[in-house]
This record gives C-alpha cells, sequence and structure tokens, in this order.
C-alpha cells in the first residue's frame, strides 16, 4: 500500500487556485513538502488530514478516501499545525491528554500517554505548568508531543522549527531524527528551510504555483543533474582551465584556486581531465561527481517552470540559509 496516493486534486479559495491538478504517489518514509510562498504546502495537508474537501479530484492516504475522511484516518495520522494552536489556561499534560481524547482514545489511556510523550520531547518537568509560560521552543514541544499521543503511523509536521533560535532548532531536528530512527515512522515535513529537509527526508514534493512539479526520492531526482564533477588539480590551473573550456568542458571556479566544478559535454570520457592536466603540467588531485543539494535542485524545477508569481495564500517565504 502506497503511503499517499493523490490524482487530480484541485482545491480552489474563492477565486485563488491554491492547488491545481495535482497528482503524486508517495511510499512509506520521510517526505519533504516545499514551495515559495502561496505555493500551497499548508492547504494540502490539511486536505491530506480531511480537514478540507478537495473541489475536485481524489485519493488516499494510508488507504483511506481523503474524500471521506473518517475517526479511523485521524486515530492513524497525527499533526503539528504550523499555529501555535495551545489553550492558555490548560496545564502541559492537561493540552495533550485534550488531543488524546479528540483524536478517539479512552480519557485514561490519553493521560497515561500524555506523561509519557511529554518526557519523550523534553517536557516532563515542565508537565504542570501552564501553556502561557512555555517559551516559543517548548511550545513547538509540545505540539509535537500532542500529534504523538495516540502513537500514530504517519506525522504531517508543518513548519516544525517556525520561530526557533539555530540552538532551539538544531534540537528540535534531533528529535525528529530520533523520533523516525527509534520508530520508523513516516512522516511528511512541510517547511521553507531546505536544509531541514536536506537532512530527514528520503523524498520530497515541490510544490509550484499549487501544482506539484517533481516528486519522489530525492536521489534519483538528483540523478537527472547530468555529468558534473568536482576536480582539483595541483599545477599552474589557467592553462588547464583553458584547454577544459576549448574541450566544451563548463567550468565554475570556487573560492579555493585550485579547484572548481564542472559540467561535462556529451561523449566525454573521464580520462580527458587527467589527458588534458598532463598537456598543461598539471596534476589532478580530485574528481569527484558533485551531488546536487536540495537548493540547487529545488530552483533548478522551479526555474524550469518559470518564477512564481505572488500569491494570495498566507505562507512563508522559502529559505536556503543555515
Amino acid at each position: 500500500m502506497h503511503l499517499v496516493d493523490i490524482q487530480n486534486l484541485s482545491r480552489n479559495y474563492g477565486h485563488v487556485r491554491a492547488l491545481v491538478d495535482v497528482s503524486f504517489t508517495l511510499e512509506q518514509g520521510t517526505i519533504g513538502l516545499v514551495g515559495n510562498n502561496g505555493a500551497g504546502k499548508s492547504t494540502l495537508l490539511k486536505v491530506l488530514l480531511g480537514l478540507l474537501k478537495p473541489d475536485a479530484g481524489g485519493g488516499t492516504i494510508l488507504g483511506c478516501d481523503i474524500r471521506h475522511a473518517t475517526r479511523e484516518l485521524r486515530g492513524r495520522v497525527g499533526y503539528m499545525p504550523e499555529t501555535a494552536a495551545t489553550v492558555p489556561v490548560l496545564k502541559g499534560v492537561e493540552f495533550v491528554t485534550l488531543a488524546g481524547d479528540l483524536y478517539g482514545m479512552p480519557h485514561r489511556d490519553a493521560r497515561r500517554r500524555a506523561h509519557e510523550v511529554l518526557n519523550y520531547v523534553g517536557l516532563g518537568e515542565l508537565r504542570y505548568r501552564r501553556l502561557e509560560e512555555y517559551s516559543t521552543g517548548n511550545v513547538q514541544r509540545l505540539k509535537l508531543a500532542a500529534a504523538l499521543v495516540h502513537d500514530p503511523q504517519l506525522l504531517l509536521l508543518d513548519e516544525p522549527t517556525n520561530g526557533l533560535d539555530p540552538e532551539g532548532r538544531q534540537s528540535m531536528l534531533d528529535l525528529i531524527h530520533d523520533l523516525i530512527t527509534e520508530t520508523g515512522k513516516s512522516v511528511i515535513l512541510c517547511t521553507h528551510l531546505l536544509p531541514d529537509v536536506e537532512r530527514l527526508c528520503q523524498q520530497i514534493v515541490v510544490l509550484h504555483r499549487g501544482t506539484v512539479i517533481r516528486a519522489g526520492a530525492m536521489a534519483a531526482l538528483r540523478h537527472a543533474v547530468g555529468n558534473r564533477f568536482e576536480i582539483g588539480w595541483q599545477g599552474p590551473g589557467e592553462g588547464y582551465v583553458a584547454a577544459l573550456r576549448a574541450a566544451g568542458v563548463e567550468v565554475s571556479l570556487n573560492s579555493h584556486p585550485d579547484r572548481a566544478t564542472v559540467q561535462t559535454p556529451a561523449g566525454w570520457n573521464n580520462s580527458q581531465f587527467f589527458a588534458l592536466a598532463r598537456e598543461r603540467d598539471c596534476v589532478l588531485t580530485q574528481l569527484k561527481p558533485d551531488e546536487e543539494d536540495l537548493e540547487r535542485l529545488f530552483f533548478r524545477v522551479t526555474e524550469e517552470k518559470g518564477p512564481a508569481p505572488t500569491s494570495a495564500l498566507p505562507g512563508e517565504e522559502l529559505k536556503h540559509g543555515h
């Protein structure tokens, strides 16, 4: 059974087309959902949860029809929303217990599990503190605990590092990484921070203007880039670089004087790197495939579709820095 199987799904807000003929299939595992401001990421998560009904199309999540979301689906999926979504008058353990109640758990079981998951996310000592006293980082951990209380098969995490300082962000990523490693749960991570996806996810969905333009295993999507390498040499580099360019190789010089990123032409044989180096009195010291990182993957596939217009939908700007 596929984790998610979506076919020709569309969703509008009045005249604004948030999702347009979206289709993709994902397997169990960790998935990054990325896109520019207003691309439709949060809308897609809410449709998957059954909180929003699609205007056209449909699909399944964990084998359940998203057009007819039932308590069964809610009991198998945990959702961590982007907004705080807390009740200030409650204490931590009361809030997580309430989440368990809403997921359909018996109240006594929800209470017991609330204590367990609060310990797991590092909030055991704050369980009886009122939520208005929680820091931003602790609120994020609390929302994760609420999403975990009923032990779901799939977690939908919407901007889990939102508003955190670098130390808090790193701590949250460590927690999610440990959770994935220890439990084997599937996770859909919706974020505008590309390094978070790069670290945690094996699959990716790229949304652009409400349409999925790429979906699948990240390694396979990167492989489609072509013959690009990182090279290094010792010796007179100017002549070597000139010889490479004369042979049709695209050369991008790095800040290091004897390093470059190169794109080879069709029919290129890697032995030519060594031959040209010998001709120019150089020694090739490094030759390795240049793996495309997520930042370059994202901008390559979105530029192929043209720049995304400013959308009427709320959202965050895509960020690729640390």
